[in-house]
């Protein structure tokens, strides 16, 4: 089975209008996202205009802010505080990566959490590894409803995650234990990675490494999700040797069209759920 990420993530947005038009016939307001882009890199380019494209299909406020490359940190600093008084906006999202000479960690900690539609501010990521209510990165999120559509019930299922990233491996660590999974956690220095992934119920493979993940790593049945995207000589290709691993794993995502366009639809669901919260304590 492939698992068919650009149908998931249609569906998500389709239900996303229908809560966003009954949010607003509610409060007289839909949710408001802003998105700020530093500089000209050109994968982070596409990647907002996607999202500009996306939030306007659903119905909510879009609104993108852009900066040159030598933009100063302090200027930076103070339009998110703006932002953060602003209750037209419900999300925030400072798209990474950024200029050398501005401070990643300082940038998204002054995101109120809020507003952290990214789920990278340390009270959300605290909030996640604690069990209790927070915004989920985005990519952790859409792989875990990904899961879903293939296998409802995880519980004691055996989930192997290649990679320990703060972006992808840690958080999608928590969400497995949440659906009472037992994690292995591999990375770079793990000894015997075929063995570990042989065991795997469940495969999440997300450290940018092409084809790392071979069809004689996988015990039939499994199901493998690949978070990687890598550019070669032949194209875009994920994690995972794809034409090897589907012959054997109970279900798989292509790349591209698998992860990759649920981002956006949770960074969207995100953003909701944000404004939803906003809203109930007014």
């Amino acid at each position: 089975m492939i698992i068919d990420g650009k149908k998931t993530a249609a569906e998500l947005r389709e239900e996303l209008k229908i809560k966003i038009t009954e949010l607003k016939s509610i409060h007289n307001a839909v949710p408001g996202l802003t998105v700020i882009l530093v500089g000209e890199d050109p994968p982070s380019k596409i990647y907002v205009k996607n999202k500009e494209k996306f939030a306007k299909e659903v119905g909510m406020n879009s609104e993108v802010i852009k900066y040159p490359a030598d933009l100063e940190e302090k200027e930076l600093i103070n339009k998110i505080e703006e932002l953060n008084k602003n209750d037209k906006v419900s999300g925030i999202l400072v798209q990474l990566p950024l200029p050398k000479h501005i401070n990643k960690r300082k940038v998204i900690e002054t995101i109120d959490h809020g507003k952290d539609v990214d789920g990278f501010h340390p009270t959300n990521v605290g909030n996640l590894s604690s069990g209790y209510d927070s915004s989920i990165p985005c990519t952790p999120l859409g792989c875990s409803l990904l899961l879903k559509k293939v296998e409802k019930n995880l519980s004691g299922k055996h989930a192997v995650v290649i990679g320990r990233s703060n972006l992808n491996g840690k958080p999608m660590t928590q969400l497995l234990l949440k659906e009472n999974c037992t994690v292995t956690i591999t990375h770079s220095k793990t000894k015997d990675l075929k063995a570990e992934c042989l065991r795997a119920d469940i495969i999440i493979a997300a450290v940018g490494m092409p084809k790392l993940v071979k069809g004689d790593w996988i015990k039939k049945g499994a199901i493998v999700i690949d978070v990687g995207i890598n550019k070669t000589d032949s194209g875009l290709v994920g994690d995972v040797d794809f034409d090897e691993v589907s012959k054997v794993a109970k279900a798989i995502t292509p790349v591209p069209g698998g992860v990759g366009p649920m981002t956006i639809a949770c960074l969207l669901s995100n953003t909701v759920e944000c404004f939803k919260k906003t809203h109930s304590k007014n």
